[in-house]
C-alpha cells in the first residue's frame, strides 16, 4: 500500500507550512505536524498564536496567507510542531460594524469554537482571565476495547440526575478524589445498589465557575451548575482528579465506559441555547470574535437576543451553527460514547434567525434524522426564559422525548392535597396520553420528574412552604416562588416527630408514584435518602453544603434508600407498568382508572383518590398492577377491580407503613377486594395466583 508523505509547501516566520484539512475543523494532530482549521464568514484575515503552556504572550504569530482561504475556510499544517509543548488561539480582523453586529477586533485572543481542551481551568475556582483562554491539542488514542453500550429503550430508564462536583465533593462521600469524574466512578457500586441504569450529568462541557464570583456575606459564589459554556467540544477539566495534558477527556471516558459496562448509560445536559460570552458588556472569548453576527441573535440594531436569560441567544437555526452543533453532538457520540443528551432551554433550538418559534426547526430534524445520533436519546427541556412553553407541542419527528413539567406540576400539587387534581394526576400516572398520543409517541415521549437540580429537593419539597434563597444574594428574589410544595405543618428543620413521620410519608409517596407511571421517571441525586438544600430552591452558585450531597444522611436515612431501591426493583419486574404488552388472559384492558369503586374514577373537584391499574402477558404470565392513592387527611375505603378466582391481590407496598415497602409480609386481599387506605398514603398490589 502506497503511503502519502505532505511537505512543507511554505516557510512563514520561521515555521514550514502547508494548506491543510479543510474539512476538519479545529486542530488535528497528523505525523510530523498539526493541522489547523477554523472558518469566518466576514473575518478578512486570520493569525495563529502558538503559546508555551501557561504564558500570556505568543511564542509565534503564523498568519494565514491569503491562498490558504477556501470559501471562508481558514486551513494550514504546521510542521514541526510537539503538541505537548504549545497552546494555541486566533485573531481575526475584519470590519467593525456593531450596528450590524459585526464586531471584529485585530487585538482580541480568540479560543477555537472547536477547541477539544481548553487551558487554565484545570483548577477549580481558580480565576482565569477569560481574555486569554487556549487550546490544547489532545490525542485521541482511548482504547475502549470490546464495549457494548447498553442501548436501553426509553421505557427501560431509570434516570439519575446528578452534578459531579456536588455528587462527592463533600468528606462524607469517603470517595478518594472527591468532586471529580474519578469521584464518581468510585459510587459507581453505589449506583449498582440503587438500580438505576442512567446518569443525567448536569453540564461537564468547559465553563468559567469564576463568571460570576461574588461575596456574599462573607461566602464566595461562583457559577457552580456551569450553565454557562465557554466550549461546546472540550470537557470541563476542573472535573478532573489530575492533569491529562493532551489527553483531556480520558478520565471522563474510564468513567463512561465503566458505566456503560455496568448496564448504566450516560445522559449529558448540554447547553446550546446561549454561551459565557453574555451580552454587549460581556466579554469575546470565541463566537463574538469568529462570527458575532451569525452565531447571536441580533436585534435589527446590533443587541443581543436574551431568550435564554444569561445575556445572549445562540442562533441555532442558521446553517453554520446548526452545522457546528450537529458536528458537536456526533463528536460526544463517537468520541465519548455518550448514549443521550438533555438539551437545556430546547425551544430555543427551535426559533428563527429573527426569534420566531418555527413549525419545521431545521436543526432540530436534522438531529432527529441524523444517521450518528440515531441510537441516542434526545431529551428536550420544552421551554425557555423567553416564555415559550411547548411541552406537548415539541417538534419531535417521534424522535424527541420532554421533560414533562406537567407532570411535575400536576403530580406535585395532587400529592399535597390540592383540589380539582384527580384526573390530571391519573393521565399522568398513565403516560399523559391527554399530551402525548400514545398511538404514535407511545411511552417514549415523556419524562417524569417531581425534582430535579431546579427547585426543592424532595425532602426540601415537604420542609418548606417558601424558598429560602438569601445566600445566593439577590435578596430572596430569585429562584422559582410557585413551587406547590407544603412544609408539613413547620417550617424548616423540625425534631416533631409527627411533622418528620408525614414528610418522609409524603416522599415515600412521591416515589412510589413517579416509579409507577408510565415514561420515563427521574429523580435527583440524593432525594433518595433525603438530601436538602436547606430551602434554597436555585442553589446555582452554592458550591458548598447547600448543593453537594451529605452521605451521613444515607446512615440516617437508610430505610428511605432501601424504599427507593425497592421500587426501582419493582418497575423492572413489572413490564406492564413501563408499556403496554398483549392481553392478560382476565381480558383486563391495559390501562384503567379507578375511584373508591373499581371502573368508577372520581374526577369531580373535591376527590383526592386516584386508582390506576396495568395488566398485560409478559410471554410468561399475567402481570396485573394496582396503585390507589389517598392524598386525603382521612382514611378512604376503595375497592379493587375483581381479578377472578385463580388470582387474589397481593398488598406490595403501603406508603403509611414506616418501611412502605412490604412485600415481604404476604399480606393477601382474602374476601370481597377492599383495601383501607390509609390518609395521604399510597397502596400497590400485583394480582399473584392462588
Amino acid at each position: 500500500m502506497r503511503k502519502f508523505h505532505l511537505i512543507p509547501l511554505d516557510e512563514i516566520n520561521g515555521y514550514e507550512v502547508r494548506p491543510g484539512f479543510y474539512e476538519i475543523y479545529g486542530a488535528t494532530a497528523i505525523p510530523g505536524g498539526v493541522s489547523f482549521t477554523v472558518h469566518s464568514s466576514n473575518a478578512t484575515s486570520c493569525e495563529l498564536l502558538l503559546f508555551n503552556p501557561k504564558e500570556d504572550e505568543p511564542f509565534a504569530v503564523i498568519p494565514f496567507p491569503s491562498h490558504y482561504k477556501i470559501g471562508n475556510v481558514f486551513s494550514m499544517i504546521v510542521f514541526k510542531l510537539d503538541i505537548e509543548d504549545f497552546e494555541y488561539a486566533y485573531r481575526l480582523d475584519g470590519p467593525y460594524e456593531p450596528e450590524k453586529g459585526i464586531i471584529f477586533d485585530k487585538n482580541k485572543c480568540l479560543l477555537d469554537p472547536y477547541a477539544r481542551a481548553v487551558t487554565g481551568q484545570n483548577v477549580w475556582g481558580a480565576l482565569n482571565d477569560c481574555s486569554h483562554y487556549k487550546a490544547r491539542v489532545v490525542r485521541d488514542d482511548f482504547d475502549w476495547g470490546s464495549m457494548k453500550q447498553p442501548h436501553l429503550r426509553m421505557d427501560e430508564l431509570i434516570i439519575y440526575e446528578l452534578h459531579v462536583r456536588g455528587f462527592t465533593n463533600d468528606k462524607s462521600s469517603g470517595v478518594k478524589h472527591p468532586g471529580t469524574f474519578e469521584g464518581l466512578r468510585e459510587k459507581i457500586p453505589y449506583l449498582k445498589e440503587l438500580g438505576i441504569n442512567a446518569v443525567e450529568l448536569m453540564p461537564i462541557f468547559e465553563f468559567d465557575e469564576t463568571k460570576d464570583r461574588r461575596d456574599v456575606n462573607g461566602n464566595t459564589v461562583l457559577d457552580y451548575w456551569g450553565y454557562n459554556p465557554v466550549s461546546f467540544f472540550a470537557p470541563n477539566t476542573g472535573y478532573s482528579a489530575k492533569l491529562e495534558h493532551n489527553h483531556e477527556g480520558n478520565e471522563l471516558k474510564h468513567l463512561i465506559k465503566e458505566l456503560n459496562d455496568n448496564g448504566i448509560e450516560v445522559i449529558l445536559d448540554v447547553v446550546f441555547n446561549h454561551t459565557a460570552e453574555g451580552n454587549e458588556l460581556g466579554p469575546y472569548i470565541s463566537f463574538k470574535g469568529f462570527d458575532n453576527n451569525i452565531y447571536y441573535m441580533l436585534t435589527p440594531d446590533g443587541k443581543y437576543y436574551n431568550f435564554s436569560g444569561c445575556g445572549n441567544t445562540l442562533n441555532c437555526n442558521h446553517p453554520v451553527v446548526r452545522q457546528m452543533i450537529i458536528e458537536c453532538l456526533r463528536y460526544w457520540v463517537t468520541t465519548y460514547r455518550v448514549d443521550g443528551f438533555r438539551f437545556d432551554l430546547a425551544t430555543i433550538l427551535g426559533r428563527n434567525e429573527d426569534g420566531s418559534p418555527m413549525s419545521q426547526p431545521p436543526l432540530l430534524q436534522s438531529l432527529a434524522f441524523d444517521p450518528v445520533l440515531s441510537k441516542v436519546k434526545l431529551i428536550a427541556e420544552a421551554w425557555d426564559a423567553g416564555g415559550l412553553y411547548q411541552v406537548g407541542t415539541f417538534p419531535a419527528w417521534n424522535r424527541w422525548a420532554e421533560w414533562n413539567g406537567k407532570y411535575r406540576d400536576d403530580m406535585r400539587s395532587f400529592l399535597k392535597g390540592d383540589e380539582g387534581l384527580a384526573q390530571a394526576a391519573a393521565n399522568r400516572i398513565i403516560g399523559s396520553p391527554d399530551i402525548y398520543d400514545p398511538e404514535h409517541r407511545g411511552c417514549d415521549a415523556s419524562v417524569n420528574f417531581l425534582t430535579c437540580h431546579d427547585g426543592f429537593t424532595l425532602y426540601d419539597l415537604y420542609s418548606y412552604n417558601y424558598k429560602h434563597n438569601e445566600a445566593n444574594g439577590w435578596g430572596n428574589t430569585d429562584g422559582e416562588s410557585n413551587n406547590r410544595s407544603w412544609n408539613c405543618g413547620w417550617e424548616g428543620e423540625t425534631d416533631d416527630p409527627e411533622v418528620l413521620k408525614l414528610r418522609y410519608r409524603l416522599i415515600r409517596n412521591a416515589a412510589a408514584t413517579l416509579l409507577c407511571s408510565r415514561g420515563t421517571p427521574m429523580f435527583f441525586a440524593g432525594d433518595e435518602f433525603c438530601n436538602t438544600s436547606f430551602g434554597n430552591n436555585n442553589p446555582y452558585c452554592q458550591d458548598n453544603i447547600i448543593s453537594w450531597l451529605d452521605w451521613n444522611l444515607l446512615k440516617k436515612n437508610k430505610g428511605m434508600f432501601n424504599f427507593f431501591k425497592n421500587m426501582i426493583a419493582f418497575r423492572k419486574k413489572h413490564e406492564v407498568v413501563r408499556r403496554n404488552t398483549p392481553e392478560c388472559t382476565l381480558r383486563l384492558p391495559n390501562v384503567s382508572m379507578h375511584g373508591v369503586k373499581p371502573w368508577e374514577p372520581d374526577f369531580s373537584s373535591s376527590s383526592r383518590v386516584v386508582g390506576v391499574m396495568f395488566a398485560g402477558n409478559t410471554g410468561r404470565k399475567d402481570d396485573v398492577v394496582y396503585i390507589g392513592i389517598n392524598a386525603y387527611w382521612e382514611d378512604m375505603l376503595m375497592e379493587l377491580p375483581d381479578i377472578g378466582t385463580r388470582y387474589k391481590w397481593h398488598l406490595v407496598v403501603n406508603t403509611y407503613d414506616e418501611v412502605g415497602y412490604i412485600a415481604s409480609k404476604k399480606i393477601y386481599l382474602e374476601r370481597d377486594n377492599k383495601i383501607m387506605v390509609s390518609p395521604r398514603s399510597v397502596v400497590i398490589l400485583e394480582a399473584v395466583e392462588r
